[in-house]
């Protein structure tokens, strides 16, 4: 009866003193974190403002569990009990540090976003950098899971022996591995070619699939494209490693858009040609580097005027092709409708002897039907 009394005021004991430590570890990290936030908005600083937001989460499990490490050798249990205790603790301080290293991650990639703006109109460089960001983030954290858990496995006695006997067959077991996952490094080395190259950038107007859209979200397995009627393309990463695709914003968001429009043989090309300037520059989307109108076709009915215009982005240079081509659609209706397109055609007259002998031998035809019969 007296030993298990002393069981439970061991147990007791080491709850409570495990129960003090967390609280205790608890209360600093809550007053830190308050003086942290505070001096961070005094400060007007974007990194430790951002340090303190995302880093609050990992800590608040990293210090109890720090603190609980700290008491365990003072806990009157049994050794086994406190080698198990440890062993619980030990994984999850490894997962808790792992946490904290994929929330640095965020906190450089958003402080990095932070400083390159994509709200500019010429935001290459900053698409750029957001695109090398996002991807290289996705494949660190790829690589700090995988190694976290082979960590964590590594702490049972009985997997690290079976790998010490599995050594001598390592190339083996190597190869077996690499077949089955040759789908993922594929994905995996797609997505470090796509950060270093940068054939796509986050915001990219892009033609995939015959779609016309903007590049939304790059992941290590899959790029996700915001068509232009709000419906996402999931496409995999390896596509733009693979097969031929359109990018319009490659060098530069600058773009060159044209509108055709097709008109009769009479229509006064001189002043269609001013009448497009005049509609560019009061449209507000003419970037005023280049434009034209030139007749780039002639048919048998109609004559084909390209209006060429620049437009500092993709979104820009469509809406001002719409416009320029209801303009000047509007123009020709109003001061030359008669270089409208229109069909032609000719009415002949005959002569009263020419129409008798057309008569006449209609129907001589007609009586010598039934003897050729």
């Amino acid at each position: 009866m007296q030993h298990y009394l002393v069981d439970w005021r061991n147990a007791l004991f080491s709850v409570g003193l495990a129960g003090g430590a967390i609280l205790l570890a608890l209360a600093a990290h809550r007053i830190v974190f308050a003086l942290g936030k505070r001096i961070a908005s005094r400060e007007a600083g974007a990194f430790y403002s951002l340090l303190a937001r995302h880093e609050e989460g990992p800590t608040r499990l990293l210090i109890p569990l720090l603190a609980l490490l700290s008491v365990i050798p003072w806990l009157p249990l049994d050794a086994g009990v406190v080698s198990r205790l440890n062993h619980a603790v030990g994984l999850g301080l490894i997962a808790c540090v792992a946490w904290l290293a994929v929330a640095l991650l965020d906190v450089l990639q958003d402080y990095i976003s932070h400083r390159h703006a994509l709200t500019l109109s010429d935001n290459l460089a900053a698409r750029r950098v957001h695109t090398q960001v996002q991807v290289l983030r996705h494949i660190a954290v790829v690589v700090i899971v995988v190694i976290t858990i082979a960590i964590m496995v590594m702490t049972f006695p009985s997997v690290r022996h079976l790998g010490e006997s599995l050594f001598a067959s390592a190339g083996l077991a190597a190869l077996v591995a690499g077949l089955a996952a040759r789908t993922t490094l594929s994905t995996l080395f797609a997505g470090v070619q796509i950060a270093l190259s940068q054939p796509i950038r986050l915001e990219d107007v892009v033609i995939v699939e015959g779609e016309w859209g903007w590049i939304e979200e790059i992941t290590t397995t899959y790029v996700v494209v915001r068509i232009w009627d709000l419906r996402r393309l999931v496409v995999p990463l390896s596509y733009f490693i693979e097969k031929p695709f359109q990018n319009w914003t490659r060098n530069t968001a600058d773009l060159l858009g044209t509108a055709f429009i097709y008109t009769d043989y009479t229509v006064p090309v001189n002043e269609v040609r001013e009448e497009l300037h005049r509609v560019l520059q009061s449209s507000g989307m003419w970037d005023g580097k280049a434009w034209g109108l030139q007749v780039t076709n002639a048919s048998e009915h109609t004559l084909e005027l390209r209006a060429l215009m620049s437009a500092p982005g993709s979104s820009a240079a469509w809406d001002l092709r719409c416009y320029v081509r209801e303009k000047l659609v509007a123009f020709l209706q109003q001061r030359h409708p008669q270089s409208l397109p229109r069909t032609r055609g000719e009415i002949t007259r005959t002569s009263p002897a020419s129409n008798r002998l057309n008569r006449a031998a209609g129907e001589s035809s007609n009586h010598e039907a039934p003897k050729a019969a």
